[in-house]
């Protein structure tokens, strides 16, 4: 269970204690979840208690014991825990790896999408609004993007047309031109500009290409100024891990690559194994699984290279479970640059465990091989997704 999804699990038994008459509140929109602080317990803890008790007319404590067996009844929930004057602590079963991975790739690069309403009148709305510059307008469109991936209907107006040149490069356009419309959902986008209209300065922006050019633009955060100086933006282009979004798609384009080695040595992916090791009477893991070593039992001569250990297969299923509350957190606060980065993150962490994932030597594709690979897999598939929503493109080939 990702924290988007538990924070909907904790809404639900908010609206559940509601229909039962056990507490008069209404239900908010979200709720929001995190790890347990100092004193607390469980994966996750949240305040919804001490949010609803004001206007339910009730103590937190009383908030926090009604919705208690709520949460208890719901799937993949283990345990909740009430500490201080009402936090809910939240322990989660222990089965999440293969479900999440079986998850990410059933969904495919819409994994963390939100669905609209039943009907187009109860999906939420927001409009979006900028001046005609290259930073606001690629900003708009990657938060225009992000939105509507959480079921959002968006409409996106400039105060002027965009240049013809850059915009046609970096691949923006909107919905209306004009003055910036009037109501509550309006958001005025405004970033630091990169570049004034000095023909020079977005000619050397529109060398990027759009999807360099759209990554310079989206990285920073919105109120830090993007350098696109000749050193920068050469720094944009090269093929080297020094560059962030090379790193993003190289390890996407890894990933694709393993799939298809994994094809012509007779196995697909299968997340099924995806646990911990099981420790054996030394403490040590004693059967192979996808994060530790294989069992030496009975392989005293085996002299060949063995495939490594994936260490660091848990760090890479954390942040695969945190790309559904990225995306809705970057499409609440209007900020794609929060995705990025989360990218980046993903990329990091990817990449280490991709020397894992096929056999060696005379190894046969086992159990573990086919689980790293559905892992591999699930994180070439969040890569891509992302960096759609950004505007940009993730070759198979790079």
């Amino acid at each position: 269970m990702t924290p988007v999804e538990l924070s909907r699990t904790v809404l639900h038994a908010v609206r559940r204690a509601v229909d039962a008459g056990q507490l008069t509140v209404s239900v908010p929109e979200r709720a929001v979840v995190a790890p347990p602080g100092p004193g607390g317990c469980g994966d996750y803890a949240t305040t919804i208690a001490l949010q609803l008790a004001r206007p339910a007319g009730r103590t937190p404590r009383y908030v926090a014991e009604v919705l208690r067996p709520y949460l208890l009844d719901a799937d993949h929930v283990a345990d909740v825990v009430l500490t201080g004057p009402g936090f809910l602590n939240i322990s989660l079963h222990r089965t999440a790896p293969a479900d999440l991975v079986r998850r990410i790739l059933a969904l495919g690069p819409r994994y963390g999408h939100r669905a609209p309403g039943p009907a187009a009148g109860h999906a939420p709305t927001a409009r979006l609004h900028c001046a005609p510059e290259p930073r606001a307008l690629v900003v708009l469109d990657a938060a225009a993007r992000l939105l509507r991936s959480q079921g959002a209907v968006v409409r996106t107006s400039c105060d002027a047309p965009p240049g013809a040149g850059w915009s046609r490069v970096l691949g923006v356009h909107v919905d209306a031109v004009g003055p910036p419309p009037e109501g509550p959902d309006v958001t005025l986008v405004r970033p630091v500009p990169a570049a004034s209209d000095d023909p020079v300065r977005l000619g050397g922006l529109t060398s990027l290409g759009r999807s360099a050019g759209r990554w310079a633009l989206l990285l920073p955060a919105a109120h830090d100024r993007p350098h696109l100086d000749d050193e920068q933006r050469r720094a944009h282009l090269v093929q080297h891990e020094r560059n962030p979004l090379f790193r993003v798609r190289y390890a996407h384009a890894r990933t694709r690559a393993l799939v298809r080695n994994a094809a012509d040595l007779g196995f697909t992916a299968d997340p099924a194994a995806l646990t911990a090791p099981a420790p054996g009477p030394t403490g040590h893991a004693s059967h192979t699984s996808p994060t530790g070593h294989a069992s030496h039992t009975g392989h005293a001569g085996h002299t060949g290279p063995t495939t490594p250990p994936a260490t660091n297969a848990p760090a890479l299923l954390a942040s695969l479970a945190d790309h559904p509350r990225v995306l809705a957190a970057a499409a609440a606060q209007r900020a794609p640059d929060r995705l990025a980065r989360h990218l980046v993150t993903v990329a990091d962490v990817t990449l280490p465990f991709l020397p894992t994932v096929l056999p060696r030597g005379a190894e046969k594709p086992s159990a573990a091989h086919r689980a790293r690979l559905a892992l591999a897999e699930a994180a070439g598939t969040v890569l891509a997704g992302g960096l759609s929503l950004l505007g940009i493109d993730a070759p198979d080939h790079l």
